[in-house]
């Protein structure tokens, strides 16, 4: 495999980040409401982890010397992504008004899109990948 391979698409890593960009604009500019005290607050710090998440899983990886090694860290920030992205989901149920509360759905429903299904197909092949090249290193141990 090549180096691009050890990283999610540039182009769909900028539709996650615009995205996100728009969510983070609506959760702290836009007009939401909820019952609970304190549930916004504890809202918008989800969507700021879900963007560190997200600045974690297009990091270079080119530091981390063995191939085995950086893909068990691409995919260590997979599943942070997806845990955060959990998290925010579960905050953004106590957000129930609002003039952008559309928008606000809006935007996290594209994300648990993009993040739940389109990430699953690049994990299967960083998986696979990962598979391969511990076969490859049993077999090198063997010989």
């Amino acid at each position: 495999m090549t180096d691009k391979a050890w990283g999610p698409d540039p182009d769909w890593l900028a539709g996650l980040k615009r995205e996100w960009l728009a969510l983070i604009e609506v959760a702290v500019w836009g007009d939401l409401k909820s019952p609970k005290i304190g549930a916004l607050s504890k809202f918008r710090k989800r969507v700021l982890d879900l963007g560190e998440r997200l600045k974690s899983l297009s990091a270079d990886r080119d530091w981390i010397p063995r191939e085995r090694e950086r893909l068990k860290n691409l995919l260590g920030s997979c599943l942070n992504l997806r845990d955060t992205l959990l998290l925010a989901e579960r905050a953004a149920q106590d957000i129930d008004g609002g003039e952008d509360l559309d928008r606000l759905t809006r935007h996290m429903i594209a994300l648990h899109r993009a993040i739940t299904s389109d990430l699953r197909d690049h994990e299967n092949a960083w998986a696979r990948a990962l598979e391969t090249l511990n076969k490859d290193a049993l077999d090198d141990d063997a010989d």
